[in-house]
């Protein structure tokens, strides 16, 4: 569904929602100017339409013992459909991949993971991903400083 769907209404909804997915009706509601009721209501419809997928906690990786962050570039021995099946089914499967992006360009995937540390990445590097189906090869880019990390969509 397109963005034009929205009117000004919603993406305020919206935007206080992904600022605070724990807000409460009647916080939402005082903030957005409208009643407890119209503002349960516009929520319930932005879930229905699937604009709203769903709430999370979001976690400081460190003290969850996922500190360092790492993207990967992937190659493919193959690029065919099973391959490219069996790949993304060994990636579901692996609780370090944050996400996985099939890229056009000079690789085939990019991934974003989360371990410990470089002790941790070279575990998962040698025993999980390079035994991924097709691999052929991978770059690894440790990131140093998060200069910007969001999951607020611009609305």
């Amino acid at each position: 569904m397109a963005m034009s769907a929205l009117d000004d209404t919603d993406r305020r909804l919206l935007r206080v929602l992904q600022a605070d997915g724990r807000i409460t009706n009647a916080e939402l509601a005082k903030r957005c100017n409208l009643s407890p009721a119209a503002t349960f209501d516009r929520v319930r419809r932005l879930r229905e339409r699937g604009f709203i997928t769903g709430y999370a906690a979001l976690l400081d990786p460190a003290k969850v013992d996922r500190a360092l962050l790492i993207f990967v570039e992937v190659v493919l021995d193959r690029t065919t459909g099973e391959v490219f099946e069996d790949f993304a089914a060994a990636v579901r499967r692996a609780p370090e991949i944050l996400e996985c992006h099939m890229v056009a360009g000079g690789f085939d995937y990019l991934i974003k993971a989360r371990v410990r540390d470089m002790e941790a990445y070279r575990g998962f590097l040698g025993d999980i991903l390079v035994k991924m189906p097709g691999v052929r090869e991978t770059r690894t880019y440790a990131v140093l400083e998060e200069v910007k990390s969001t999951v607020q969509l611009p609305l």
